[in-house]
Order: C-alpha cells, then structure tokens, then sequence
C-alpha cells in the first residue's frame, strides 16, 4: 500500500510572541524521523502559500498554530477543522472571505483551498492556547514554550491516527472499486449482445 501523504504545516508569526508556536512546532518536527509520505512545512502568515503547499496532493493535512479558544494559556489542543463551503454563499459574501490572501487567517486559507479543490477530506489543527501574541517581539511566553513538546507528541498522534484510518478504509475502497469495475463489465456486456 502506497503510504498516506500528510502535510504537517506551521502557520503564525513569529514577531508576535506566541503566534509563532506553529513555526515552532514544525521546526522541531523537522529535527524527528517521520514516517513516509509526511512533508513538514513552515507557510508563516502567507495563507496563499498553504495553498499551494496543498496543490501537491495530499490525503489529510495537519495545521499547527496558535489558536484562542478561552483555555489557561499553554492548553493543547486537537481540533476538527470545520470549513466553510464558500459555493453556498451569495457572491459578494464569497468575495469578502475570500479577498486578499497575502495576510490570511488559517480558516481563511483552508476556504481556499476548498475552494480550489486542493482540500483534503481530512484536516486537523493542533493548536495551543496563546498568552501573548498582540505585542512585538520575538519568542513565545515561558507557558506556550513548554507545550511546544505535547504539541509535537500530539502531530505525531494525529499522523499515526490517519495513517491507521486510511489503512483501515482501504480495504472497503478496494472493493468499492471492484464492483464499480465488474457493473461496467456487465453495462459493456449487455450492450455489446444488444440487451
């Protein structure tokens, strides 16, 4: 079996604090041996390049950032990446969510990618709770620097976890595909003898 591609990628600016727990994260994931098929990313705060980091194919992607979510600052979190559909809405609501990718929100840039159909079904986001990122400066707060290592422990799961969930769908795809495979042999049979 082919293995699973996974892009881990690291979103957040490292200039506010703790936004930059993501680049951080996947800077030590790039120091560990990963299982095959997993690409380690770093796309900053240009949501445009998670786009095309996923134009590559991939079956399942893992966003690591800071995220807030009213938890005690330094709280790991797994969270099920719920994007929005952006060809249900009217027009001119889908230009606005849309517009001006260059300083794009992760949600922002996973709409996109939906959008353009480079989505994979499968997204996660490992996020902490930040303490500090509205001020200037370089470095994450003493509390958000120490979960930094849960955080990788935590992508490494997820990583396992889907490679285990694309094992075990395989073998209902396989079949899916051989009886996809053996109606066309009896549609082309069928009408091949005029019935």
């Amino acid at each position: 079996m082919t293995p699973m591609r996974v892009l881990v990628v690291g979103v957040g600016n490292v200039l506010h604090g703790d936004d930059g727990f993501g680049v951080e994260v996947v800077r030590r994931l790039g120091e560990r041996p990963l299982p095959a098929g997993v690409t380690v990313a770093e796309t900053g705060i240009g949501g445009i390049h998670l786009v095309h980091e996923l134009m590559a194919g991939y079956d399942a992607l893992v966003v690591v950032d800071a995220v807030d979510r009213q938890r005690e600052p330094g709280t790991v979190m797994v969270i099920d990446a719920e994007v929005i559909d952006t060809s249900e809405l009217p027009v001119t609501e889908r230009h606005d969510l849309l517009a001006d990718m260059h300083l794009a929100t992760p949600e922002r840039a996973l709409m996109v990618a939906k959008a353009a159909g480079v989505l994979p079904q499968r997204t996660v986001i490992v996020g902490c709770q930040p303490e500090e990122i509205d001020k200037l400066g370089i470095g994450l707060t003493a509390t958000v620097s120490g979960a930094v290592a849960q955080a990788v422990a935590e992508v490494e799961r997820c990583v396992q976890d889907l490679a285990a969930e694309a094992e075990r769908a395989e073998p209902q795809r396989a079949a899916t595909s051989l009886q996809r495979v053996q109606d066309l042999a009896s549609e082309a049979e069928r009408a091949g003898s005029g019935a």
